[in-house]
């Protein structure tokens, strides 16, 4: 289980990357098709047609942000239970209210713009907090030592 818990962790930060990258992808593209002479208006936003092929990266980064991520996140809890890791859960738990938090930035974005700059700060605690839960699970384990030592991992 903390094999387990150290690649889920890593997996999540890893979908932090995706999702910075689906959405500077479709951004880029977005910019590319206005400069080519495309125009960004409603009916481009209500039409079931793609205007660009890096659109794409919209749709990746709403179904990865909404769906996969949080799931990955519930099961990075679930499995924090039965790892038996220090502060496991405690990171877990971190971990999925970072998520939970970017979800409701990246709606409520739509409505006060301001909040897009947070979502992609709080994408950031993201990706540190998973990072650090995952790299924590190895630094912690090891011989147990006096108190105020360090810990050695074991080799064995």
């Amino acid at each position: 289980m903390r094999t387990a818990y150290r690649v889920l962790a890593y997996i999540i930060a890893a979908e932090v990357v995706i999702q910075a990258m689906a959405m500077v992808y479709a951004v880029a593209g977005l910019g590319k098709w206005i400069e080519d002479g495309g125009v960004l208006d409603k009916a481009v936003m209500d039409s079931d047609t793609t205007p660009f092929d890096e659109v794409v990266g919209f749709a990746i980064h709403g179904i990865n942000g909404m769906m996969v991520i949080p799931l990955l996140a519930l099961v990075f809890l679930i499995v924090s239970f039965f790892a038996r890791i220090r502060g496991g859960v405690k990171w877990a738990g971190l971990v999925l209210l970072l998520v939970v938090l970017q979800i409701v930035l990246g709606i409520s974005g739509h409505s006060v713009p301001f909040l897009g700059a947070l979502h992609g700060l709080n994408a950031l605690l993201l990706f540190s907090a998973a990072v650090y839960a995952a790299r924590r699970e190895r630094t912690i384990t090891g011989t147990p030592t006096a108190v105020g030592e360090h810990r050695v991992p074991t080799t064995a």
